[in-house]
């Protein structure tokens, strides 16, 4: 090993990592990752520093509850090899250099192939991390069948950052889901919004997928078009929340659970039970690199059913509430 770095045991491998003490998060007055943001628990507070091994550190300890989202999907790498500070690196396709044991899978793309790193394993974790990969960015289906998703994601995105009316149009939107007999779950984004997360049984094509998302999207705004919208573009939207379902398309992503964000403080994307969006303390940034293991270890998504659902049943009961 050099000099600049150590060895982190990650399952049967072992994997290096360099410069461990390269501070990729600086601290400071929190930024837009502070004081902007109401509700989020970390208002007006000193962000705290991290470095390159305070990363490794996290996903090591992360991975069993990471790992199962990440398995066998394509990823875009978000790389920051300098820190917030420096440029980033939306990476798709898997250097050469990356070692041979790291998993890649070759998917369609116009005129030709994309071959993404997949992150089957804490070793391929850690190294990821190495390469101040802060954000995993995870396909809606996996490798083998990469055009059925089996993940439906409403993307809850706030004009400002208010969070009252993110809480709101989750619960409005879980209401809904059930009603449609669709499981769902909603996931902190460690940036501004909410995810609610959809299981799907991966039968479905893509623009079947986003066809529905979209009906049920613009049913909501149909009952509250004063709060929110389905307009893609940000001068239509004036101060409603935006609906956005854009990511159910072939070869777009989603952060992934527990995945760390580009932004003062490493807060983490998290996933929530239900009832803790009630939780006074709730916001997009709740939780950092320094707790989120914590919530992982409550396993808040453990009431989803393993397998996902077909849409023809709940499509037939949505047309029927749309007349």
């Amino acid at each position: 090993m050099s000099g600049d770095a150590r060895p982190v045991r990650a399952g049967r491998r072992t994997v290096e990592v360099h410069r461990p003490d390269k501070v990729l998060f600086p601290g400071g007055d929190g930024g837009d990752g502070g004081e902007d943001g109401e509700g989020d628990g970390k208002e007006g507070e000193h962000a705290k520093e991290y470095t390159k091994g305070d990363l490794v550190d996290y996903y090591r300890s992360v991975a069993p509850y990471l790992l199962p989202h990440l398995r066998g999907r394509p990823l875009m790498l978000e790389r920051h090899p300098d820190g917030l500070d420096g440029p980033v690196f939306m990476q798709k396709n898997t250097p050469e250099h990356y070692p041979d044991w790291i998993t890649r899978a070759e998917v369609a793309k116009e005129g030709g192939t994309v071959t993404h790193t997949v992150c089957d394993d804490t070793a391929t974790l850690v190294y990821l991390a190495d390469q101040a990969c802060l954000t995993l960015h995870r396909w809606l289906s996996r490798a083998g069948h990469p055009d059925r998703p089996d993940r439906m994601v409403f993307d809850l995105d706030p004009s400002d950052d208010d969070f009252e009316p993110v809480r709101e149009a989750a619960r409005l939107l879980g209401e809904l889901l059930d009603t449609l007999k669709l499981p769902s779950a909603p996931m902190t984004t460690g940036s501004r919004g909410l995810h609610v997360v959809v299981p799907l049984d991966g039968r479905h094509g893509f623009d079947e997928v986003r066809e529905f998302a979209r009906d049920v999207a613009e049913l909501m705004v149909a009952g509250h078009p004063d709060r929110l919208t389905t307009a893609a573009r940000k001068r239509d939207r004036g101060d409603r929340l935006y609906l956005d379902v854009q990511r159910n398309a072939y070869a777009q992503t989603a952060v992934a659970p527990y995945t760390v964000r580009a932004r003062p403080g490493a807060p983490v994307a998290v996933p929530l039970s239900w009832d803790q969006l009630d939780a006074p303390d709730l916001g997009p940034r709740r939780w950092t690199v320094a707790d989120a293991v914590d919530q992982a270890r409550t396993r808040p998504w453990a009431g989803l059913p393993a397998r996902g659902r077909a849409l023809g049943p709940a499509r037939r009961r949505l047309d029927a509430l749309r007349g």
